[in-house]
């Protein structure tokens, strides 16, 4: 059988089919423009692949509230032409199988659970740290939602003593995403991550941060697993700070077997890339009838 996964970002669309295995059969990108141009390319892609189901990874916030009139719905983005998009109610009327959908980092974090770094784990956290920063949460093996979904990316963080830079989000300037995502790095030392890698300075500075965000999680939620994507984390120095500062934040007020072995416990993640697709097509496995 095949099944249809998408990928739906903030700049690009990746359209997938795959098996029920995990295998990538054939895939697509599209660029993520406005929904009248890139809903259509959609369709077009998916029209005539014959998949049993399609899982949708989507850019948020979403309204994952299945008893909500709309749910599915691209709730209240930054991507303003999005706002309100009827995603999943669309994709499922057009291509007529059922569909399933979750946010990107939840998409990820699936990916990853189902056979990248959190394989065999019931609990995890998936944390994205790129153009924004965002965080799905695996507990007792089900992706966690409440009144909305995981916004780990707009937890308050407290600034370190040096720092007086003001913060790029537009709703809380010290808020994990205003503090430490690419932009915001950006913002503070007037060029993109990937041209600051030899500056200690800046990875210290944002380790501080996704540590201090880190510590936070783990003293809430105990994660058994902690998985760092996104372009700001290909600055692969990143991890032995955060773990050396996340060791220090918590000073031994808990030990367990996870935090011994840190290097195993804070990782990157392992599928290359490809878990937010991979995601996505296991969101298709599960949808329902």
């Amino acid at each position: 059988m095949l099944y249809g996964a998408l990928e739906a970002g903030g700049t690009k669309m990746i359209c997938a089919v795959g098996d029920e295995k995990g295998n990538i059969i054939d895939e697509v990108t599209i660029p993520t423009t406005v929904p009248n141009e890139t809903i259509p390319e959609i369709i077009r892609y998916f029209k005539g692949k014959d998949i049993e189901a399609l899982g949708i990874a989507c850019f948020g916030p979403l309204d994952l509230d299945k008893s909500s009139p709309t749910y599915g719905n691209i709730l209240n983005t930054p991507k303003l032409a999005w706002t309100d998009l009827e995603i999943y109610s669309v994709l499922k009327d057009e291509l007529e199988v059922p569909v399933n959908i979750d946010t990107d980092v939840a998409g990820s974090l699936l990916g990853e659970a189902t056979w990248g770094s959190a394989k065999g784990i019931s609990d995890a956290l998936y944390i994205t740290i790129g153009t924004g920063i965002g965080g799905g949460i695996l507990a007792n093996g089900e992706i966690l939602h409440g009144m909305l979904h995981p916004e780990l990316g707009h937890m308050l963080l407290s600034r370190h003593e040096s720092d007086s830079f003001e913060g790029i989000c537009p709703f809380h300037k010290n808020c994990f995403e205003g503090l430490a995502s690419g932009p915001s790095i950006e913002a503070r030392w007037g060029k993109p991550a990937e041209e600051l890698a030899d500056k200690v300075e800046v990875w210290n500075l944002e380790s501080y941060y996704i540590a201090q965000a880190l510590t936070n999680i783990i003293l809430t939620i105990c994660p058994k697993k902690i998985i760092l994507g996104g372009g700001v984390m290909n600055q692969e120095q990143l991890f032995p700070m955060i773990r050396m500062k996340v060791r220090s934040n918590i000073n031994g007020y808990i030990t367990t077997k996870e935090l011994e072995d840190i290097d195993n416990y804070i990782v990157p993640a392992g599928l290359g890339g490809k878990q937010g697709i991979m995601g996505a097509l296991k969101l298709a496995f599960d949808s329902p009838v």
